[in-house]
């Protein structure tokens, strides 16, 4: 069973994601929390597969939870946003916090339950439309601040290789498919590219590729 905690400050939409996640069968809302710092604290009492996020709430908002969540707790629940602006600030800093995928609140409920499903399985979102397009814009917007030495020479050809196919929505299967190698080689390059630059999902690992360079900015 994959477990969910909801954050938003308006109950009556807690409640329609509460119940509306729970007709799937394989997902239970364990908590709700009505602002960032009481996400945080019943994230690390409940410890749930996934946090489902809103990132403006009075009391206390969803950036400075999820860079809480993403950087102090281990092991750390994936960050799913949820907001009703596309291209919003408060979305870039938190894939800059650490976020595994981001939706628009007003998605169908097969995507919102297809998004927790992959983020729960350490998938994150980069297959999701919207979310390259809020990753390629956040990275156009911080590209020049990339850390120094942080570049695309960090990675072998392979795992370069292995990160531009990820990028492109591939899944591992895929992505082996495509190379052909088995999947369990892709998983293997692909774990050492994320530990080379430092992150530790894939979303974040697509950030990474166009803030240093690895991708275009088109």
């Amino acid at each position: 069973m994959i477990t969910v905690l909801l954050a938003d400050d308006q109950p009556m939409l807690r409640a329609g994601f509460r119940s509306l996640i729970e007709l799937a069968g394989d997902i239970a809302v364990v908590g709700e929390a009505a602002d960032g710092p009481e996400a945080v604290r019943m994230a690390r009492l409940l410890k749930p597969d996934v946090v489902c996020m809103d990132v403006r709430m009075p009391g206390g908002d969803g950036l400075t939870a999820t860079r809480e969540i993403a950087g102090t707790l281990d092991p750390a629940p994936a960050v799913l946003v949820l907001t009703t602006y596309e291209l919003d600030e408060y979305v870039f800093g938190a894939l800059e916090a650490g976020a595994s995928g981001f939706l628009l609140k007003d998605v169908e409920v097969d995507t919102l339950v297809d998004a927790i499903r992959r983020l729960a399985a350490g998938q994150g979102m980069v297959d999701q439309a919207v979310t390259r397009r809020v990753i390629v814009e956040f990275a156009r917007r911080r590209r020049a601040t990339a850390p120094a030495g942080a570049g695309p020479d960090l990675l072998t050809a392979r795992e370069a290789e292995i990160v531009r196919l990820l990028a492109g929505g591939l899944s591992n299967a895929e992505i082996a498919a495509e190379l052909v190698v088995e999947v369990s080689t892709v998983k293997s390059h692909l774990s050492r590219a994320m530990t080379k630059i430092g992150v530790r999902d894939r979303v974040q690992t697509v950030v990474w590729a166009y803030r240093s360079g690895l991708l275009p900015l088109t």
